[in-house]
């Protein structure tokens, strides 16, 4: 694998990661929120990820030099969860329905923020690839000299 390939595989990485970090950060964000734009609770967000083979063009496609086993990483898509709301009792709330009962999103902030801590260490995971990748390919410009 060359360091351009290396380099664009984390940095894809990178991307995906911080796309989910911002989803879980909205997840975190809006655990309370019992009334949105769209008409009740807040629903959480989920990133899909998905792979593909990284190639540089469509000529490396059909000259079949790159290698197939590698990989990059995207956030295909960011989907609303369908999880059902939790009911509270709360007669009192503005957001109660007529029997006092409240809807509040499904969202466990401490899996929220194992889940937080998981993608920061994935993000500083492919940083420190990235930067692997560039040191190695300083090192071999440092032995023609």
């Amino acid at each position: 694998m060359d360091l351009l390939t290396s380099l664009k595989i984390s940095s894809s990485g990178l991307a995906a990661n911080r796309k989910r970090m911002a989803a879980i950060s909205s997840n975190i964000a809006n655990a309370q929120t019992t009334k949105t734009v769209e008409g009740g609770p807040y629903r959480p967000k989920e990133v899909v990820f998905g792979a593909e083979p990284s190639r540089e063009s469509f000529a490396d496609i059909l000259e079949g030099e790159i290698n197939e086993h590698a990989q990059e990483v995207h956030a295909t898509e960011v989907i609303s969860s369908n999880r059902p709301p939790i009911l509270k009792y709360e007669p009192n709330h503005p957001d109660a329905d007529e029997k006092g009962y409240v809807a509040y999103p499904d969202i466990n902030v401490m899996k929220e923020m194992a889940e937080m801590i998981e993608a920061s260490r994935s993000y500083e995971a492919n940083i420190s690839a990235l930067n692997t990748s560039k040191n190695m390919a300083l090192k071999g410009l440092e032995i023609g000299k």
